[in-house]
């Protein structure tokens, strides 16, 4: 190997392998600073591997521990109650701020995020709100037209360049030492949370035996298959939801509405609206996009838990409708020119249209005039107001 080679890809010495096992448990830990990662190439760190490894290994458990239908159910409960967790709490919260909570019940919401084995709020928001600044550019740690789908998909995290929190770019995080130490320490939570699906399942083997589960299959099924769908869900939206739905407003990145993916994420796949308006408790601007993390939101609301949900704007609203205007006519336009056997309407519709006012016009020529009203004029030009990132086209 050359020294060039060697250079550009050196190998993994026992400092380094030391330094990634405590990552796992102090992701803080960083002997040569976290800027001096930063600056490191893209590119996957075995290493950084592993875990996502025993993740998903850990789903062959299915062999031996079996299926009933109570871990079943567990699994589906838990992917919907942890999914609600990353996109209402780590992304509506800790991302956009789009509602207030207290200082308590803002570490509720870090714990209760903490159980989707996510890392921490910090490192979750603090990449995310980069996502946003610089959205399919690149400088997009997972733009699927920058680096590839697979990459945006799962690479990007196993990138040590991606492992630190930027606590720079989160201060209005980072002064609360309890969300620091959560973020710090992001392996607690979840092993406290897979120990506890197994002593569950192990308590219902003992006192509800008709369940038909133990501590194993539970483990099994609530912890490992769970959350391994969790993980996939949460990535198709920066994998998928740059690729494939509808654009409705005319944003500098490809961000789309996807009615799938807004199921699968509960919510999150209306995301072109999000790019729009980040700031809105709601990514469904309208009632016929399903939005369950807002429905959700909201209900918690009425609790006094959470309160202030933000809405969207009537300026974006108006703007929404101008751009569904727009869209209509523009798929009507092509479906005229994809189908010329339409075409024989243009000439029946006017001819039509002509009879029936010569008609109308025949039987009321005796009829006194209705005095017109004044004519009513708008300035339309006062409802548009584009953020930083839409462009004047939009």
């Amino acid at each position: 190997m050359s020294e060039s080679s060697s250079s550009a890809h050196p190998p993994l010495t026992f400092r380094r392998v030391a330094a990634a096992l405590v990552q796992w448990f102090d992701s803080d830990h960083t002997p040569d600073g976290p800027e001096k990662m930063r600056q490191e190439p893209d590119k996957v760190d075995w290493m950084r591997c592993i875990p996502f490894i025993i993740l998903h290994g850990g789903c062959l458990g299915v062999i031996w521990v079996g299926f009933s239908p109570f871990a079943a159910w567990c699994a589906v409960a838990l992917y919907v109650v942890r999914m609600f967790a990353v996109t209402g709490i780590y992304h509506r919260y800790f991302s956009h701020k789009t509602y207030s909570t207290s200082r308590f019940g803002q570490f509720l919401l870090a714990l209760w995020g903490a159980t989707t084995v996510q890392r921490g709020a910090l490192w979750w928001a603090y990449h995310h709100r980069h996502h946003h600044q610089h959205s399919d550019d690149p400088e997009d740690a997972h733009s699927p037209h920058v680096h590839g789908f697979w990459w945006s998909h799962i690479g990007w995290i196993t990138s040590r360049r991606n492992f630190p929190t930027d606590y720079s770019k989160v201060k209005d995080l980072a002064k609360f030492p309890e969300l620091v130490w959560l973020n710090r320490f992001d392996t607690v939570i979840p092993i406290l949370f897979a120990i506890g699906t197994y002593v569950v399942g192990s308590l219902l083997a003992a006192y509800a035996p008709q369940l038909g589960t133990n501590g194993p299959q539970l483990l099994v099924w609530a912890f490992f298959i769970s959350t391994t769908a969790l993980f996939h869900g949460t990535s198709c939206i920066n994998s998928m939801a740059h690729l494939m739905g509808k654009r409705r407003f005319n944003t500098t990145d490809d961000s789309r509405n996807s009615f799938i993916l807004a199921i699968i994420c509960l919510g999150e796949g209306w995301h072109n609206n999000h790019h729009r308006y980040q700031s809105s408790t709601r990514n469904g601007f309208y009632w016929w996009e399903i939005d369950i993390t807002y429905y959700g939101l909201k209900a918690i609301s009425w609790t006094g838990l959470i309160w202030g949900l933000k809405p969207v704007p009537q300026s974006i609203m108006e703007e929404a409708a101008r751009a569904d205007h727009h869209a209509t006519i523009a798929a009507a336009e092509r479906a005229a020119h994809s189908h010329p056997e339409y075409s024989s309407l243009k000439k029946v519709v006017p001819a039509a249209a002509a009879i029936a006012v010569a008609t109308a016009t025949a039987a009321q020529a005796n009829l006194p005039k209705k005095a017109e009203g004044p004519a009513i004029h708008k300035d339309v030009s006062s409802l548009n107001h584009p953020d930083a990132k839409t462009p004047p086209s939009a």
